[in-house]
């Protein structure tokens, strides 16, 4: 993967699997890695306490002033015990096209996608979109609802998405 200098406005998110570990990353930024990588490759994020108690994650650093692939994105990192466990990545539903052919050259075909209209009685219909690339422990779940303005990918290895925000 090429090295990316952080311009002052934005920075480059760069986000691929690695074959040796097999790991999905943001910018250099790997599942398991410490705080300070993130605060290296994110200058601008602001790290804190997670404001609950989860067994998942007891950190988070978010950074508004990320770019991927030519769409500006919010991204969060969870950290549990110094080590990155999960990352979000949140952008406008209107970019979904030029971002998910982003993430194909970046980490290859889905292992799974599709569209879904759930129908409601008395309602609109819910259009959704989602992705899946997969390796081992580690995911990568992209989620739009096509109506909505905000749409996510998380990142994440082992239960993260399960543990989260599990009440405790």
């Amino acid at each position: 993967m090429r090295s990316v200098e952080p311009a002052a406005a934005a920075l480059l998110l760069v986000l691929v699997p690695s074959a040796a570990a097999a790991a999905y990353d943001a910018n250099g930024v790997a599942l398991g890695a410490r705080e300070s990588a993130v605060k290296e490759r994110f200058p601008s994020a602001h790290c804190r306490p997670l404001e609950w108690a989860s067994l998942a994650a007891d950190r988070r650093c978010d950074d508004s002033r990320v770019e991927l692939g030519g769409v500006k994105v919010r991204v969060t990192f969870y950290l549990k015990k110094d080590a990155v466990e999960a990352f979000d990545v949140r952008f406008d539903t209107r970019d979904l096209e030029r971002l998910l052919e982003v993430l194909r050259k970046s980490y290859g075909a889905p292992v799974s996608e599709g569209r879904e209209t759930v129908e409601r009685e008395g309602k609109p219909a819910r259009r959704f979109y989602r992705a899946l690339w997969q390796s081992g422990a580690e995911r990568a779940l992209l989620s739009a609802e096509l109506t909505q303005r905000r749409a996510s990918m998380l990142v994440s290895r082992g239960d993260f998405e399960r543990e989260i925000y599990r009440v405790r």
